[in-house]
């Protein structure tokens, strides 16, 4: 093996505001091709998920060792989280919302 296929995926609240949605692909682009050794393939809004809306990323690490795929993947998520701070962009974890009838 020459190369390693990453393929990694997270999600935004619902909550995030449409301009913010159409700008996260391009962030996350500048963030992985700023890395070394490592080709951007894509990122793209993939799916409404019940809790979040979820993005899924593409990218190869011209490298076969798995030590220095971890120290990439590091880096980005570490980026991904300042820039997502930096921009009001919020993470989603599983939430559910109850409406009670009085």
């Amino acid at each position: 093996m020459d190369r390693r296929r990453i393929v990694f995926a997270f999600g935004v609240i619902y909550q995030t505001p449409p301009h913010l949605l159409e700008k996260i692909p391009s962030l996350l682009k500048s963030i992985v091709e700023t890395q070394s050794t490592v080709t951007f393939d894509r990122a793209h809004f993939q799916k409404f998920s019940a809790s979040s809306l979820d993005y899924e990323v593409v990218y190869f690490v011209e490298n076969s060792e798995y030590n220095h795929y971890m120290d990439i993947q590091q880096s980005i998520n570490m980026q991904i989280f300042k820039t997502f701070a930096a921009e009001g962009i919020q993470f989603a974890y599983p939430t559910q919302t109850i409406f009670l009838n009085k």
